[in-house]
């Protein structure tokens, strides 16, 4: 999955807790009355209806939900991106500009992707960290 999508449905989710939840909204509705104008008026209303959930969720301390419907939203954007590729500029901006600005520096540092690539040939080894990494060989 492409790893905007994967970013900008970890931060959509976390952005409904926000005060730039509207704004966020809207552009996100804007782009499925882009691809898909026939549903973005349902989309709109499970956008009301999944940041019920969130708000729902925090308050009573459940850590589960909000990452499974980063997932469901992922999966949504990334066939929406499936339909018009075209959009991933579009939608790397609402991230950029708008979801996640609005984080916390925690949330921040959870939706920033990073993409490690790496071949080995023989006896090499290669080790890959996103973040810290420590070591220890014998």
């Amino acid at each position: 999955m492409d790893p905007i999508v994967l970013a900008a449905g970890t931060a959509l989710v976390s952005a409904m807790a926000t005060d730039v939840w509207q704004q966020a909204r809207g552009q996100l509705v804007a782009l499925w009355r882009r691809a898909r104008p026939e549903q973005a008026e349902v989309i709109e209303g499970e956008l009301a209806d999944v940041r019920d959930d969130v708000l729902a969720a925090r308050e009573a301390g459940d850590a589960q939900t909000e990452p499974a419907l980063a997932r469901a939203w992922q999966l949504r954007l990334h066939r929406l991106l499936g339909d018009d590729p075209a959009l991933a500029a579009e939608l790397r901006r609402v991230l950029d500009e708008t979801l996640t600005p609005a984080l916390p520096a925690d949330e921040r540092a959870r939706i920033d992707s990073v993409v490690l690539n790496a071949h080995a040939t023989g006896h090499a080894r290669i080790y890959q960290a996103g973040r810290d990494q420590h070591i220890t060989e014998r």
